[in-house]
């Protein structure tokens, strides 16, 4: 399989058309465009009957001690874990792209519901947890939202776009699944996948 994007180049930057976040001379962060890029594949195995589109950062800091705090920096060496921007699972097997702004188009305070898309089903995104204590943003995000990685860390983060052809027309899940659990539910039923990696920061320093 082959997986490619007219957005961005693979290993290029996300421009901030497709981020939910952009540096901000004086405050350090503003919303941007939060798009969902384009998307093509092909090459897709014999008796694909579905496929799931998935995006996450594992360059998200493990720890918030120093994370968009004046006068401090996350450190390049602070161990990272795993954030997921976009879960949609039951795509039609004869789609082979997506456009950009389809699926999501803007920031959205609470997030979007979980028909906002065109086709699929969505899973909700880790900003449901990272907006859960803020008032006028907490609530269910689901579908696509792009990145935000903290705007004084040192690292550039990668976004992998993921897409698997699977050998179910639907893997019957529904309501507020997370990427943990469609990923252990989407496992014996990968026939094939292919990926596309951009890059991003809100950093200046990290941009350098």
């Amino acid at each position: 399989m082959f997986l490619v994007s007219d957005s961005f180049p693979p290993h290029g930057w996300i421009p901030d058309t497709f981020a939910l976040g952009k540096h901000d001379a004086v405050s350090h962060f503003a919303f941007a465009g939060n798009q969902n890029p384009h998307l093509r594949w092909g090459d897709v195995p014999e008796g694909t009957k579905s496929f799931a589109i998935l995006c996450f950062d594992d360059d998200t800091p493990s720890r918030g001690d120093d994370v968009n705090q004046e006068g401090r920096e996350v450190p390049l060496d602070l161990p990272r874990v795993r954030f997921w921007h976009w879960i949609l699972l039951d795509v039609p097997a004869d789609v082979r792209e997506i456009a950009a702004g389809s699926h999501s188009a803007g920031v959205k305070a609470m997030g979007k519901g979980p028909t906002a898309q065109p086709f699929g089903t969505t899973g909700i995104n880790d900003y449901t947890s990272w907006f859960a204590g803020t008032e006028g943003m907490k609530g269910h995000y689901y579908g696509y939202d792009g990145p935000a990685p903290p705007w004084n860390d040192a690292r550039v983060h990668g976004y992998q776009f993921l897409i698997l052809a699977l050998n179910v027309e639907t893997t019957g899940m529904h309501g507020s699944f997370d990427g943990t659990k469609a990923m252990t539910a989407l496992h014996s039923h990968i026939l094939g996948s292919a990926s596309h990696v951009g890059l991003y920061a809100i950093n200046p320093n990290a941009r350098r």
